[in-house]
């Protein structure tokens, strides 16, 4: 009879970032579904990110990813994301699953805001741009990890449900283009906040995440700079060639002005790191190399010692019969014997042999 764990070994199983978040979830959601329901706030701006109070409470752009306004939010949050972070988090580290998550959220946060106060400038609508968004869940969140998941396993597939099957790396752009569906629809509140955090999510994984297990001679390379994650992969075909020609320009660019991390790694190759773990493959080619040489060697030294091995004399070359057994063969002369045309032509086959 199979004996269950207990709860608490179950949550001692669990990474601490996974862990401690999957907490704040639970406790600040509940907070936030207690204010609204005594009436003390609606929006609770030292919560979510409301544009027009956030710069009064800065911690919000981080804080807010802890905060589901909905009991369905809360679930579908709660289903989803704890088990993406526990797997990362035992992929990358405690360290790296934490700078994943503030970099996706808060980043992505502080663009919706910049973005509504943009449409505030060109509209004069504080009502709705200011005061009547309200970025807030995880939804930035769920992008960037579906993100990170097409970067470590592509080809895995997923069941939705139990009746849908799909492939990992087809995941965020169906999840991108609903969130285009419903900002095209007026519902740009919370969903435009997927498109920046697909973005956001991949830039760092793109430039910025720090490999610190895939060195070669201590050196730590970032990002993954494979063909297969780049910014075209992500589009159609008819729209790679201009799409190449601004992501070019543009990283020429963050080049220039050393936003982007580099490592003597990347220069050693002339190339990027192909993929997250680059270092690793290119560690197991050289090794890969170096003993495909040391099994060319020892087989060479095994081998049965021949004409010209070290150590060994040549054998001497037979001499030619004298004149008188030479004009009565006994038997045949060889093919070799009768191109034999003159001295020197006996003298190089001499010279053959011997080598």
């Amino acid at each position: 009879m199979a004996v269950l764990p207990s709860p608490l070994l179950f949550l001692a199983s669990i990474p601490p970032v996974t862990r401690g978040f999957t907490a704040a979830t639970v406790v600040l959601s509940l907070l936030y579904a207690w204010l609204v329901w005594t009436g003390a706030t609606v929006n609770a701006p030292y919560l979510t990110v409301v544009p027009g109070s956030s710069l009064f409470y800065p911690w919000t752009f981080v804080t807010s990813v802890l905060v589901e306004t909905s009991i369905f939010e809360l679930i579908l949050s709660l289903i989803v994301v704890p088990p993406s972070l526990r797997y990362l988090e035992r992929v990358w580290g405690s360290i790296e699953t934490l700078k994943f998550i503030v970099v996706s959220v808060g980043f992505s946060n502080i663009i919706g805001f910049g973005f509504n106060w943009i449409e505030f400038i060109f509209t004069r609508n504080a009502d709705l741009f200011l005061y009547g968004m309200q970025y807030h869940g995880q939804m930035a969140l769920q992008i960037a990890i579906l993100v990170a998941f097409t970067q470590l396993i592509p080809e895995h597939q997923v069941q939705l449900f139990g009746v849908l099957k799909a492939r990992v790396k087809t995941l965020p752009m169906a999840y991108l283009t609903l969130s285009t569906v419903m900002t095209f629809l007026g519902f740009q509140c919370p969903w435009i906040i997927i498109q920046f955090g697909w973005f956001v999510g991949w830039i760092y994984l793109r430039f910025y995440k720090k490999n610190t297990t895939d060195s070669v001679g201590g050196v730590d390379s970032y990002g993954d700079r494979s063909e297969t994650f780049s910014l075209i992969s992500w589009f159609p075909p008819f729209i790679h060639y201009p799409l190449g020609l601004l992501g070019n320009f543009v990283h020429s660019l963050a080049t220039r002005l050393h936003l982007i991390p580099t490592s003597s790694a990347d220069l050693e190759g002339g190339l990027y790191s192909q993929v997250p773990g680059g270092a690793r493959a290119e560690a197991e080619r050289r090794r890969a190399m170096a003993l495909k040489a040391l099994d060319q060697r020892l087989a060479n030294t095994a081998a049965p010692p021949a004409g010209n091995s070290r150590g060994t004399s040549p054998p001497k070359a037979p001499r030619a019969p004298p004149p008188a057994a030479a004009a009565i063969p006994s038997s045949p002369p060889a093919p070799r014997a009768e191109r034999t045309k003159s001295v020197g032509s006996e003298v190089d086959i001499g010279v053959q042999d011997s080598q």
